[in-house]
């Protein structure tokens, strides 16, 4: 499934693709297993699908409360920090 048929999905669509994806993982590695699965790569593609959706709610996850106007507090920026006062001064 490509990332913008993923994104078109509504949240519940999106819910129960990943469910199936995940009982389809688990069936190929039982099958792989079991010596029945002809293409190993299926796992591959499933496992790839699988973290495209995944990612996808983390998108909307993070991008939530900003695109509603929410009041939740941001920590601001992730990275290295501006030295404090004290550090400049002995510089």
């Amino acid at each position: 499934m490509r990332p913008a048929e993923i994104r078109a999905l509504s949240a519940a669509d999106l819910a129960k693709q990943l469910e199936e994806a995940h009982r389809e993982l688990f069936n190929l590695r039982f099958r792989l297993k079991t010596r029945q699965l002809s293409n190993p790569r299926e796992l591959g593609k499933v496992r790839r699908n699988i973290a495209r959706m995944e990612t996808v709610l983390r998108e909307r996850e993070l991008a939530g409360p900003s695109s509603s106007g929410g009041t939740g507090t941001s920590a601001g920026p992730v990275g290295p920090q501006a030295p404090a006062a004290d550090e400049a001064d002995k510089a």
